[in-house]
């Protein structure tokens, strides 16, 4: 989160001898570079930034459907939104819990349900709130969620805490002040399984628990963080060296201040200047830029940083963003698998079975556009001669240039099918010998008379002859 909640953390390491107030001073002139933000920015933008792909099978007509994906956790947050949220909190802590409920009512059919609004919709539990839970393996050898526990809600001076069975919900309401139980209720868990399911960022050996992807990421932080206070001490000394006197010396603050001393002092303890060279000044930011590399390494983000993209040659580039790329549809299979059992137990409110399904993309398409358009000059200097090569380069050219999220695969393979005709197409003009068979062979690859015209000019001055020469009928 950075800002007062980091400052409030107070992860600066205290001086020897330092005082609360000197300690608090320091944390309030101290800057944060939150590297951990910035890196799940950059991932959840290239997980979320083509659509995901939904098919909704038993679903599709629902009238509950339309509502779920405007407003999935009845705080106006879409569904999209929500997985970017569960996609930044599982990265944050290396899992977090998804919850799929749905309110008691007294209806007795779907159609006064829709009408007082008693649907399935999302709650996120993060790991902080969550504090118990508990896997068992089923006769067929598979694990299921047995028992849950998580905090629900904070209310003024009490606790909820909600306790999920697979018969039964308990809701436990306490007291923080008093620490005595206020309100116990039990409700009936009528689905017969509990709704919720664990969403991963990396899986780990314990089921339940995730691998962050912050969490070296995040050490290296909190060193930055320390020494950039050392750099503000560093050049808050430089520019107010401190004054070394005797408790008998007057001095005077700020510039110009005169300082009186006794006629007969020790030449020994005259009042001097304690100044740093600043010299450590350029050793700390070499260290700081040192664990930013560190930090772009771990996460895969080092071709994405200036400060290194022009050092690093074009096969590390790659195999970088290959990396990312790997990282990236790793993140989105687990999303992707979490998402399905959300859609599962929808459905199972509903009285339905899941048959649908939920495709997020597996390619994230990573790739340093400035260095291809350069080799891709490189190509076109070297002046190729095979039309089907200048076509590809043109093409090439044309993915580059347009927008990678409006730019599908489909609309590759049809202008990769539009470049190789055209270029098979590119060979001797027509002439009057070859133009039956030509004009033929066009037709029936395609063409349109526009399109003939405009790939060989000669075309209607032959035809012109063709129709002259044609004998003329008589009006009978």
């Amino acid at each position: 989160m950075g800002g007062n909640a980091y400052r409030g953390g107070e992860y600066l390491t205290r001086y020897n001898m330092e005082t609360e107030t000197e300690y608090q001073d320091r944390l309030a002139v101290t800057p944060l570079d939150n590297h951990c933000k910035g890196v799940i920015s950059i991932y959840n933008s290239f997980l979320f930034r083509n659509p995901v792909y939904r098919e909704y099978g038993s679903l599709e007509n629902d009238p509950i459907l339309k509502d779920l994906l405007a407003n999935a956790d009845q705080e106006g947050r879409s569904l999209n939104a929500f997985m970017k949220d569960v996609s930044t909190y599982s990265s944050v802590f290396g899992s977090c819990w998804v919850l799929v409920t749905k309110p008691n009512s007294n209806a007795q059919t779907r159609a006064e349900e829709l009408i007082n609004g008693a649907r399935p919709y999302l709650s996120l539990v993060s790991a902080l709130n969550m504090l118990d839970w508990r896997y068992e393996r089923a006769p067929n050898g598979t694990y299921k969620l047995s028992y849950l526990k998580y905090i629900e809600d904070y209310v003024e001076n009490e606790v909820v805490y909600k306790e999920w069975y697979e018969d039964t919900i308990v809701t436990t309401i306490v007291d923080r002040d008093k620490k005595e139980v206020t309100q116990t209720i039990v409700e009936e868990n009528g689905l017969g399984v509990i709704p919720a399911t664990c969403i991963y960022s990396e899986k780990s050996p314990m089921r339940g628990i995730g691998v962050s992807d912050i969490d070296d990421i995040a050490d290296l932080q909190r060193a930055i963080y320390n020494e950039y206070s050392e750099v503000e001490q560093n050049i808050r000394l430089s520019g107010h060296p401190s004054l070394v006197k005797t408790a008998s010396t007057e001095a005077g603050a700020g510039a110009g201040a005169i300082i009186q001393i006794d006629e007969g002092m020790d030449p020994g303890l005259k009042p001097y200047l304690l100044q740093p060279t600043g010299a450590s000044t350029e050793s700390l930011y070499n260290s700081i830029e040192s664990k930013v590399d560190a930090i772009d390494r771990i996460a895969h983000l080092g071709a994405m940083r200036e400060n290194r993209a022009s050092s690093m040659s074009g096969v590390s580039r790659e195999m970088e963003f290959q990396q990312l790329n790997s990282k990236l549809a790793e993140k989105g299979d687990m999303l992707e698998l979490g998402e399905e059992h959300i859609w599962t137990f929808i459905a199972q409110y509903q009285s339905k079975i899941w048959d649908g399904k939920i495709d997020y993309p597996d390619n994230y398409n990573i790739q340093d556009k400035h260095s291809e358009m350069g080799l891709i000059k490189l190509a076109t200097e070297a002046g190729p001669q095979d039309p089907t090569v200048r076509a590809l380069i043109d093409l090439r050219i044309k993915m580059l240039l347009d927008d990678e999220d409006e730019f599908y695969y489909d609309d590759i393979e049809r202008m990769k099918k539009r470049a190789e005709r055209n270029a098979e197409m590119e060979h001797a003009p027509m002439t009057p010998q070859t133009f039956d068979s030509h004009l033929a062979e066009m037709i029936q690859q395609g063409y349109t008379m526009e399109q003939i015209a405009e790939l060989h000019p000669e075309f209607l001055t032959i035809l012109t002859q063709r129709l002259g020469d044609a004998p003329q009928q008589s009006n009978s």
